[in-house]
């Protein structure tokens, strides 16, 4: 019989959380800072670029949460590893913040448009400063992520098939964002997208899992030999 507690639960409701508002930030802010004429853009859709800061926002906070939500029922298999994932998932909060931060700086700029080419090369500034927050904070997602799901696979509070699809998303996610971080592939292109479905999915069904499964039976904490 498996124990339902709030744990399990407020932990499958963040995962939900994260990232139906990383999907909804995402969805909003679209190819909006993709063109040449990054303030025109903007300042035709202010409420757009705002709304996506918000669940940028949201994101970060429901991000960061994740880890902070699953580590008492995780410190006692492994509280170095648990103790690793809260602190890379603050992390990615902070970073994923950082750029919800920029967004709101170059509506901010829109407005400026008659600066001229300054407001121009801030904007640039603006957008390259938001791409780069993201691809730390996609990184220290993983690497908090991976934390977790060797902690779960340890203490099979989840089944085991569910820990290694969450290792294994976890790896090919991490792939996409070193690719992008040396510039292999365009960051947040068709391929980085690709590699990182799998790690949206597992996150769904474990998020899944826990509320309606919940942790499985204690089992024993390993001891030292």
């Amino acid at each position: 019989m498996r124990t339902h507690d709030a744990r399990a639960t407020t932990a499958g409701l963040l995962l939900i959380a994260a990232t139906a508002s990383s999907l909804i930030a995402t969805a909003f802010l679209g190819s909006v800072l993709d063109g040449a004429d990054i303030l025109g853009a903007v300042a035709l859709q202010q409420n757009r670029l705002l709304t996506g800061a918000l669940f940028q926002i949201v994101g970060a906070f429901t991000s960061a949460s994740i880890a902070v939500a699953l580590y008492p029922a995780l410190k006692r298999y492994a509280a170095g590893m648990a103790l690793g994932a809260v602190a890379f998932r603050l992390i990615e909060g902070v970073f994923f913040a950082l750029a919800a931060v920029g967004t709101l700086v170059m509506v901010g700029l829109s407005e400026q448009l008659t600066a001229g080419a300054s407001a121009d090369a801030s904007a640039e500034l603006v957008r390259e400063l938001g791409d780069s927050a993201s691809t730390v904070g996609i990184l220290a997602f993983y690497t908090g992520a991976t934390l977790y799901y060797l902690v779960f696979f340890r203490s099979r509070l989840i089944p085991r098939w569910l820990s290694v699809g969450g290792l294994a998303g976890t790896v090919l996610g991490l792939v996409a964002a070193l690719l992008a971080l040396f510039g292999a592939i365009a960051t947040f292109s068709g391929t980085q997208i690709v590699l990182n479905l799998p790690i949206a999915v597992q996150e769904m069904v474990l998020a899944v899992w826990l509320l309606v499964k919940g942790f499985s039976p204690k089992t024993p904490a390993p001891t030292a030999a």
